[in-house]
This record gives structure tokens, sequence and C-alpha cells, in this order.
């Protein structure tokens, strides 16, 4: 009985030169693969994602070390300046940051330059979307200014608006304190802020007393 011919399917090459195109080919469709692999819409889903925070981080960086010259001056927790910039702009990106420099949201008072436009509201216990006119800053550091001088100033109807916040010895408290005073209509915001204050670590901007 004749013997059945075995079929060797990665046989090498003999020759040298041939040899090394077969192990070009076999790296070339691995790399293919890997490629392949790579290009999912989950991958790119997480690149994409590990980018943007990238860029959100260096944006915290870019303001620290002014908010940290604030907080020498007025008494306002950094990690607490720079939260409130990167809840309320979008980390910069809103248009009302980047068309007017307005990282806070601020309200435009009758004189002051100003831009129009939209902002969701909480009002009677739901989310409702105003037209709103806010001030229009030259320069995000006049926007961070303006910030921490209403916080230690307070409003022209009540001087000691802020004091909870001016009080707080942690940012979890200031971050309480800014609902207990009014500054924001989210019942939320305390907890959104500490979220994002924990999340990229803004307490190591916080100077110690």
């Amino acid at each position: 009985m004749a013997k059945r011919k075995r079929h060797v399917w990665l046989k090498l090459p003999k020759n040298k030169k041939a040899r090394r195109r077969y192990y070009f080919v076999i790296t070339f469709f691995l790399f293919l693969s890997v490629a392949a692999a790579c290009m999912t819409p989950q991958f790119l889903a997480n690149r994409q994602e590990a980018r943007l925070e990238d860029q959100r981080s260096q944006q915290l960086k870019n303001w620290a070390p002014y908010a940290q010259q604030l907080q020498k001056q007025y008494g306002i927790f950094s990690s607490i300046s720079l939260a409130q910039a990167a809840l309320e702009s979008d980390f910069g990106q809103s248009e009302l940051a980047v068309k007017a420099h307005n990282l806070y949201g601020v309200k435009a008072s009758s004189g002051q330059s100003s831009v129009t436009m939209p902002t969701k509201e909480y009002q009677d216990g739901s989310w409702v979307t105003v037209d709103a006119s806010f001030v229009a800053y030259p320069s995000w550091q006049a926007s961070m200014l303006a910030h921490a001088q209403l916080l230690r100033q307070g409003t022209s109807w009540n001087k000691g608006q802020y004091a909870h916040v001016l009080a707080a010895k942690s940012y979890q408290a200031a971050a309480q304190g800014l609902v207990t005073d009014g500054y924001a209509t989210d019942p939320d915001y305390a907890v959104k802020l500490v979220q994002v204050i924990e999340k990229y670590h803004l307490q190591r901007f916080d100077l110690v007393n």
C-alpha cells in the first residue's frame, strides 16, 4: 500500500534570498493583522478619549500658576478656581470661553462688554434653556481675576455673600460653600466640583497657609 504524501504547509525555502523574502512577507502580514486590530471602533474611541484627557490636563496646568497667584492674593483655593473654570467652560473649549474668555459663565451687568448666548438654568426643579448676556473679558486671566474678586468682595447687595467659601478649610467645604452661598443653581454643583478636583488631582495646586 502506497504511503500518503504529507503536506508541509510552512516549508522554509532553502535559498537564503528566498528565505529573507519569506520572513519579510510573514512579518508584513503580522503587521497588517496587528494594525487591523488597532483600528477597531473601541480602540479608536479609547485613543480619542486619552487624547482628550491629555488636553484637559494640560489646560489645567496652564491655568494653575495664575490660580495660585490669585489664592495668595484673595484666599480662594486654587483647586476650586480651576475646577469651576473646567466645569463652567468645558476646560476652556466652550463657545463662551473661546469667544469671550469667560471661564465661569459670569452674566453681564449694564455697561459691561458682553455677548449673548443660550445657557441652561435650573429652575423650579428642572433644566431650561434661556438666552443670557455674558461678560466678554479681554483674556482668560481677566476672567479668573474677576471670579476671585467676586468671591472675596461679594456682591453689590451682599458683601458677605460668599462667607462660607472664604471660611472653608478644605476644597470640599469650599465647594459646598458655593452651593450654600447661592453661587450656582445646580443642586449637584459641589459634588461635580469635587469630582473634577479629585479626578485631575487639583488639590496639589492648593497653597498651604
